[in-house]
């Protein structure tokens, strides 16, 4: 067989493979970026976890000590450092500010004390797996990789370790990033305070065992602290569906308790297919 024909003959398999896996629906409607922070904010307000990113400092003799320390390897400045932390939704005001336990002996808190802005990345993960999977009728009975559809029998006497697939397509459920500083939550760390208590509460009830190092522990030094988002990146799925792009950040504030409450995310309830549209949800 000429290259030109298998070349041809590959296309047309991937085309097809594609076709089968993603149906084509040309009335979907796209939700508005405000749907959206509603439904960023739901997902703020139910998830516990979160990256936090920050850069590390330039190299400075008054960073040596640090430095040494951490025994930081030379040449980070300038390189961007991410790491799981915990955040919760505690404050009253219902800007979509996060909270955060501020551990200072932590390198991401080093950072910003150092100047460093963060960004943190927040993704959904429903509690219940789809009852309808994303995938063509080819691979409900047997899991398939995208290149066997181009090469049929391709590594089919190959051995490989057992993987457990996701229960769900993580690529078509909603994640978003906030950029912005970190500042002190004025009363936060006065636990016998209206403000520090109701902060302790809130944060524990989503992390119990943060009570170990509330402010005020015996063990590290540690602040209550709110991201202040400046900017708002939110990709909800994909794209013929759901909406990519950046919600300007008054509509991510503007967003009511009521309005996020009343809203839905994929996987909150059993039984949902993963082709939904979010109104469907």
């Amino acid at each position: 067989m000429k290259p030109a024909t298998i070349a041809s003959t590959l296309l047309l398999s991937c085309c097809a493979a594609a076709a089968a896996v993603f149906p084509s629906d040309h009335d979907l409607r796209i939700p508005t970026s405000y749907e959206s922070a509603i439904l960023g904010r739901r997902i703020l307000a139910l998830t516990p976890l979160g990256t936090i990113s920050t850069v590390f400092p330039k190299d400075k003799p008054s960073h040596d000590d640090v430095a040494a320390e951490e025994r930081r390897p030379a040449g980070l400045d300038g390189m961007p450092y991410g790491l799981m932390e915990y955040i919760s939704d505690c404050e009253d005001d219902n800007l979509g500010n996060p909270t955060i336990l501020a551990i200072t002996i932590g390198t991401t808190f080093r950072n910003v004390a150092a100047g460093s802005n963060v960004s943190l990345a927040v993704q959904w993960t429903p509690p219940h797996p789809p009852a309808k999977r994303i995938e063509s009728t080819q691979t409900q009975n047997k899991r398939r990789s995208w290149l066997s559809y181009l090469l049929p029998g391709l590594g089919t006497n190959e051995k490989h370790h057992d993987a457990t697939p996701l229960p769900y397509s993580a690529a078509n459920l909603p994640r978003f990033s906030l950029l912005g500083h970190l500042e002190p939550i004025e009363g936060g760390d006065d636990r016998q305070g209206e403000v520090g208590s109701r902060l302790a509460r809130c944060y524990v009830a989503t992390h119990p065992d943060a009570k170990y190092w509330l402010p005020g522990n015996h063990v590290h030094e540690a602040h209550f602290v709110r991201l202040v988002v400046e900017q708002v990146y939110w990709v909800g799925g994909f794209g013929d569906r759901a909406f990519i792009g950046w919600i300007p950040v008054e509509e991510w504030q503007n967003v009511t308790r009521e309005e996020w409450q009343k809203a839905r995310l994929p996987g909150e309830k059993k039984g949902w297919k993963e082709w939904s549209v979010w109104e469907d949800l």
